[in-house]
């Protein structure tokens, strides 16, 4: 196996802007891009290699052809040929809406689902760009839907003026929404399954609203979710990886590198993936396969990678988020 580029998924949405396709210097003169997904397992949605000689088989053909090879012993135990892991950019050019999105329980309820825990890192972000995470003050359900209908709702969501490097993460649970001119990079659980709270009354090409789920969100929230700042805090190092989060579902670290730096897999039993965000730089892993990556793209190691040796493009930096299950 080697490192595996996948084509992205461009989504043009009702609130996307025209980052996205700056930002990975993609030949399309698409607009609206609100959303790329860079790896992906989702039903209908599925990411096709882009490089090498599996070029063309989606990421759901390679689970079943490499198996424990690709994703690692335990994960293959745990989640069979379904990829566990949702990457995307997402562009806001105006607000998204208000939503929660269910733990696995529900969601496996409900959906037969993964739940969706995810994790935001801002990689640009415009004059007055807002995230919305979590509650500013503790509210009942019944406060909730009175909220809802009469329009109150937003005045009781935590929103937090974000700038370039900012990290929050959002569990299953956690009321958001991402405000507009706000450029992240988004990693999840692989699921699709989104509770739409509030829309701004927004109308599509067609003149309807999109569809609210009020009711089902209800028994999603959690309503006990308050505090002062949603924010994760970390130490801005350089040239050694500082961790963001580490949760059941994925742990992910910043690399922000002026110099080379190599990983050491052997111990490590899942696939890696990284995200440029930033620069460029070039990896070659322990069987001697090389890729560049710049700004805008992912690269997915395979769990059979023992190691990999990262090194900035030439009198330049690189800044990258390195994620595993």
């Amino acid at each position: 196996m080697y490192p595996l580029k996948f084509e992205p998924i461009l989504k043009q949405t009702l609130w996307g802007g025209d980052k996205i396709i700056a930002f990975k210097q993609l030949n399309e003169t698409l607009s609206g891009v609100g959303e790329s997904w860079e790896i992906s397992a989702v039903e209908n949605n599925e990411s096709v290699v882009a490089n090498g000689p599996d070029k063309g088989l989606t990421l759901p053909e390679m689970v079943g052809k490499y198996r424990q090879e690709l994703v690692g012993e335990v994960n293959y135990s745990r989640f069979g040929t379904k990829f566990p892991l949702l990457i995307k950019f997402i562009d806001a050019r105006l607000d998204l809406s208000i939503q929660v999105h269910p733990g696995d329980e529900l969601a496996r309820k409900r959906h037969n689902s993964f739940g969706k825990n995810e994790m935001w890192y801002v990689v640009s972000a415009d004059k007055g760009a807002k995230l919305i995470s979590g509650f500013s003050e503790q509210i009942t359900p019944k406060d909730y839907k009175e909220r809802v209908y009469n329009g109150t709702f937003a005045e009781v969501l935590q929103t937090c003026d974000v700038k370039p490097g900012d990290v929050f993460y959002v569990p299953a649970g956690r009321v958001h929404g991402i405000g507009a001119g706000a450029f992240v990079a988004e990693i999840q659980q692989t699921s699709d399954i989104t509770y739409r709270i509030f829309d701004y009354n927004r109308k599509d090409d067609e003149g309807k609203s999109r569809e609210l789920h009020t009711t089902q969100a209800t028994e999603a929230i959690n309503f006990a979710d308050v505090q002062d700042d949603f924010r994760t805090e970390y130490e801005h190092l350089e040239n050694e990886p500082v961790e963001l989060v580490a949760s059941p579902y994925f742990t992910t670290s910043l690399y922000d590198m002026t110099e080379e730096i190599t990983c050491d897999y052997s111990e490590l039993d899942s696939f890696v993936i990284f995200i440029c965000v930033e620069g460029a730089c070039r990896l070659t892993d322990d069987s001697q396969n090389e890729i560049t990556l710049r700004a805008g793209e992912t690269v997915l190691l395979p769990a059979s990678t023992q190691e990999v040796t990262i090194v900035p493009e030439e009198g330049g930096s690189v800044k990258l988020l390195e994620t595993y299950v």
